[in-house]
Protein backbone atom coordinates (compact mmCIF):
# COMPACT_ATOMS: atom_id res chain seq x y z
CA UNK A 1 0.00 0.00 0.00
CA UNK A 2 2.58 2.19 1.13
CA UNK A 3 4.68 1.33 -2.54
CA UNK A 4 1.71 2.67 -4.56
CA UNK A 5 0.78 5.71 -2.54
CA UNK A 6 2.30 8.80 -4.14
CA UNK A 7 2.78 6.96 -7.21
CA UNK A 8 2.33 8.94 -10.62
CA UNK A 9 1.16 7.65 -13.77
CA UNK A 10 -0.73 8.79 -17.05
CA UNK A 11 -4.42 8.22 -17.73
CA UNK A 12 -5.02 6.03 -20.79
CA UNK A 13 -8.73 6.54 -20.12
CA UNK A 14 -10.96 9.36 -19.38
CA UNK A 15 -11.80 9.09 -15.62
CA UNK A 16 -15.04 10.49 -13.79
CA UNK A 17 -15.31 12.17 -10.63
CA UNK A 18 -17.48 10.68 -8.59
CA UNK A 19 -18.86 11.17 -4.78
CA UNK A 20 -18.59 6.93 -4.37
CA UNK A 21 -16.12 4.95 -5.53
CA UNK A 22 -16.09 3.91 -8.99
CA UNK A 23 -16.25 -0.09 -9.23
CA UNK A 24 -13.34 -1.52 -11.60
CA UNK A 25 -12.73 -5.08 -11.66
CA UNK A 26 -9.42 -7.43 -11.23
CA UNK A 27 -9.82 -8.55 -15.05
CA UNK A 28 -9.58 -5.30 -16.56
CA UNK A 29 -13.30 -4.43 -16.84
CA UNK A 30 -15.25 -1.53 -14.88
CA UNK A 31 -18.98 -0.64 -14.35
CA UNK A 32 -19.64 1.37 -17.57
CA UNK A 33 -23.00 2.76 -17.00
CA UNK A 34 -21.62 3.84 -13.42
CA UNK A 35 -18.84 5.71 -14.76
CA UNK A 36 -20.81 7.46 -17.21
CA UNK A 37 -23.67 8.42 -14.91
CA UNK A 38 -20.48 9.72 -12.73
CA UNK A 39 -19.37 11.76 -15.58
CA UNK A 40 -22.47 13.51 -15.83
CA UNK A 41 -23.04 14.38 -12.46
CA UNK A 42 -19.88 15.70 -11.27
CA UNK A 43 -17.35 15.99 -14.59
CA UNK A 44 -14.19 14.83 -15.04
CA UNK A 45 -11.08 14.00 -12.74
CA UNK A 46 -8.70 13.31 -15.60
CA UNK A 47 -8.72 12.63 -19.35
CA UNK A 48 -6.33 10.40 -21.20
CA UNK A 49 -2.55 11.92 -21.07
CA UNK A 50 -3.31 13.52 -17.73
CA UNK A 51 -0.67 12.94 -15.25
CA UNK A 52 -2.23 11.32 -11.84
CA UNK A 53 -0.80 10.58 -8.66
CA UNK A 54 -2.21 7.98 -6.27
CA UNK A 55 -2.95 9.76 -2.49
CA UNK A 56 -4.19 6.87 -0.48
CA UNK A 57 -4.90 3.74 -0.30
CA UNK A 58 -7.44 1.73 1.72
CA UNK A 59 -8.00 -1.96 1.76
CA UNK A 60 -11.93 -2.85 2.28
CA UNK A 61 -12.48 -6.72 3.08
CA UNK A 62 -12.01 -8.19 -0.92
CA UNK A 63 -11.58 -4.75 -2.64
CA UNK A 64 -8.77 -2.03 -2.82
CA UNK A 65 -9.82 1.65 -2.55
CA UNK A 66 -7.69 4.05 -4.64
CA UNK A 67 -7.74 7.50 -4.17
CA UNK A 68 -6.69 9.77 -7.04
CA UNK A 69 -5.65 13.55 -7.12
CA UNK A 70 -6.90 13.51 -3.42
CA UNK A 71 -10.52 12.30 -4.14
CA UNK A 72 -13.70 14.60 -4.61
CA UNK A 73 -13.84 16.70 -1.17
CA UNK A 74 -15.17 19.75 -0.37
CA UNK A 75 -12.79 20.90 2.01
CA UNK A 76 -15.41 21.92 4.60
CA UNK A 77 -15.77 19.09 6.78
CA UNK A 78 -13.76 18.64 9.87
CA UNK A 79 -13.87 16.29 12.31
CA UNK A 80 -15.27 16.01 15.90
CA UNK A 81 -12.82 16.52 18.79
CA UNK A 82 -10.81 12.94 19.85
CA UNK A 83 -9.09 12.35 23.02
CA UNK A 84 -5.69 11.10 22.64
CA UNK A 85 -3.56 10.18 25.61
CA UNK A 86 -4.61 11.55 29.05
CA UNK A 87 -7.60 13.29 28.36
CA UNK A 88 -5.91 15.70 25.99
CA UNK A 89 -8.35 16.76 23.51
CA UNK A 90 -6.70 17.66 20.34
CA UNK A 91 -8.54 18.91 17.13
CA UNK A 92 -7.97 17.57 14.27
CA UNK A 93 -8.52 17.72 10.22
CA UNK A 94 -9.46 14.99 7.71
CA UNK A 95 -7.53 14.21 4.66
CA UNK A 96 -4.65 16.05 3.61
CA UNK A 97 -5.19 20.41 4.26
CA UNK A 98 -8.77 20.94 4.59
CA UNK A 99 -8.88 22.31 1.06
CA UNK A 100 -11.26 20.90 -1.70
CA UNK A 101 -9.58 18.47 -4.01
CA UNK A 102 -11.38 17.34 -7.75
CA UNK A 103 -10.23 13.88 -7.94
CA UNK A 104 -12.29 10.55 -7.50
CA UNK A 105 -11.84 7.43 -6.11
CA UNK A 106 -11.61 3.64 -7.72
CA UNK A 107 -12.55 1.00 -6.18
CA UNK A 108 -10.74 -2.16 -7.75
CA UNK A 109 -12.32 -5.55 -6.63
CA UNK A 110 -10.68 -8.85 -6.66
CA UNK A 111 -14.01 -11.01 -5.69
CA UNK A 112 -11.15 -13.29 -3.10
CA UNK A 113 -8.79 -12.44 -0.97
CA UNK A 114 -5.51 -10.59 -1.79
CA UNK A 115 -3.03 -13.08 -1.06
CA UNK A 116 0.95 -12.25 -2.14
CA UNK A 117 -0.09 -8.97 -3.82
CA UNK A 118 2.54 -6.92 -4.99
CA UNK A 119 2.65 -3.03 -6.33
CA UNK A 120 3.84 -4.00 -9.79
CA UNK A 121 0.73 -6.78 -9.59
CA UNK A 122 -2.07 -3.90 -9.14
CA UNK A 123 -0.13 -1.86 -11.98
CA UNK A 124 -0.38 -4.46 -14.31
CA UNK A 125 -4.55 -5.05 -13.19
CA UNK A 126 -4.94 -1.01 -13.55
CA UNK A 127 -2.64 -0.67 -16.41
CA UNK A 128 -5.98 -0.31 -18.99
CA UNK A 129 -6.74 3.24 -16.83
CA UNK A 130 -2.95 4.53 -16.32
CA UNK A 131 0.36 3.75 -18.17
CA UNK A 132 3.22 3.36 -15.10
CA UNK A 133 6.61 4.77 -15.35
CA UNK A 134 9.50 2.25 -15.88
CA UNK A 135 11.26 2.87 -12.69
CA UNK A 136 9.32 3.98 -9.56
CA UNK A 137 9.42 7.97 -9.22
CA UNK A 138 9.55 6.90 -5.48
CA UNK A 139 12.49 4.37 -6.55
CA UNK A 140 14.61 6.99 -7.66
CA UNK A 141 13.88 9.44 -5.56
CA UNK A 142 15.11 7.12 -2.40
CA UNK A 143 18.14 6.03 -4.09
CA UNK A 144 19.68 9.91 -3.80
CA UNK A 145 18.57 9.66 0.21
CA UNK A 146 21.99 9.65 2.46
CA UNK A 147 21.80 5.53 4.35
CA UNK A 148 19.55 6.29 7.01
CA UNK A 149 17.22 7.97 5.64
CA UNK A 150 16.83 4.78 3.13
CA UNK A 151 16.64 2.62 5.81
CA UNK A 152 13.94 4.01 7.86
CA UNK A 153 12.00 4.13 4.34
CA UNK A 154 12.53 0.63 3.53
CA UNK A 155 11.30 -0.31 7.38
CA UNK A 156 8.11 2.39 7.04
CA UNK A 157 9.08 4.63 9.51
CA UNK A 158 9.29 7.85 10.23
CA UNK A 159 12.17 9.56 11.78
CA UNK A 160 13.90 13.09 12.57
CA UNK A 161 15.49 14.98 9.82
CA UNK A 162 12.86 13.91 7.38
CA UNK A 163 11.18 16.17 4.96
CA UNK A 164 7.42 15.54 3.95
CA UNK A 165 8.05 13.72 0.64
CA UNK A 166 10.29 11.26 3.06
CA UNK A 167 7.50 10.69 5.57
CA UNK A 168 5.24 9.73 2.63
CA UNK A 169 7.24 7.69 1.26
CA UNK A 170 7.64 5.62 4.84
CA UNK A 171 4.05 6.13 6.10
CA UNK A 172 1.86 7.45 3.25
CA UNK A 173 -0.28 10.07 3.44
CA UNK A 174 -1.33 10.96 7.19
CA UNK A 175 -5.27 10.58 8.44
CA UNK A 176 -5.04 13.77 9.91
CA UNK A 177 -3.00 17.07 10.34
CA UNK A 178 -3.14 19.73 12.93
CA UNK A 179 -1.16 22.87 13.03
CA UNK A 180 -0.56 24.97 16.19
CA UNK A 181 1.66 28.12 17.06
CA UNK A 182 2.96 28.39 20.29
CA UNK A 183 2.84 32.16 22.74
CA UNK A 184 6.53 32.30 20.55
CA UNK A 185 5.29 32.26 17.58
CA UNK A 186 6.84 29.24 16.61
CA UNK A 187 4.35 27.03 14.49
CA UNK A 188 4.70 23.06 14.32
CA UNK A 189 2.54 20.97 12.06
CA UNK A 190 1.61 17.60 13.44
CA UNK A 191 0.70 14.33 10.88
CA UNK A 192 -1.17 11.87 12.76
CA UNK A 193 -1.71 8.15 11.84
CA UNK A 194 -4.14 5.56 13.15
CA UNK A 195 -7.04 6.62 14.64
CA UNK A 196 -8.64 6.10 18.54
CA UNK A 197 -8.67 4.00 20.23
CA UNK A 198 -5.27 2.38 19.58
CA UNK A 199 -2.11 2.84 18.48
CA UNK A 200 -1.55 6.79 17.35
CA UNK A 201 1.72 8.15 15.78
CA UNK A 202 2.37 11.76 15.92
CA UNK A 203 4.91 12.67 13.33
CA UNK A 204 6.37 17.11 14.06
CA UNK A 205 7.45 19.67 11.30
CA UNK A 206 8.84 22.61 12.36
CA UNK A 207 9.46 23.71 8.83
CA UNK A 208 10.31 22.10 6.38
CA UNK A 209 11.20 18.62 8.68
CA UNK A 210 10.10 16.47 11.12
CA UNK A 211 11.56 17.50 14.57
CA UNK A 212 9.50 14.86 16.63
CA UNK A 213 8.46 11.06 16.17
CA UNK A 214 5.79 9.92 19.35
CA UNK A 215 3.65 6.96 19.55
CA UNK A 216 0.33 6.76 21.69
CA UNK A 217 -1.74 4.37 22.55
CA UNK A 218 -5.54 6.39 22.61
CA UNK A 219 -8.25 5.63 25.40
CA UNK A 220 -5.56 3.20 26.70
CA UNK A 221 -4.24 4.92 29.32
CA UNK A 222 -0.17 4.09 28.10
CA UNK A 223 2.55 5.75 25.97
CA UNK A 224 5.28 4.42 23.98
CA UNK A 225 8.77 6.01 24.00
CA UNK A 226 9.30 8.43 21.15
CA UNK A 227 11.24 6.47 18.11
CA UNK A 228 14.88 6.42 18.19
CA UNK A 229 16.39 8.22 14.99
CA UNK A 230 19.12 5.98 14.77
CA UNK A 231 18.50 3.28 11.96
Amino acid sequence: MRDLSSEYAKARATIPRSSSPLEYNADGTWNIKQWQSAQLAKGTACRAGDQIQITKITLEGDAMLIEINGGLKSGKKFMDHVSIGVGVAVPVTNGQSGQPTFGTVIELNFHKPMENLSPDDVKKILSPLFEWDKHSVTKVYSETLPPDMQHAIAEKRAIEGMTREEVVMALGHPDHKYRETSKQGVETEDWIYGNPPGKITFVTFQGPKVVKVKDEYAGLGIQTQPQSTNP
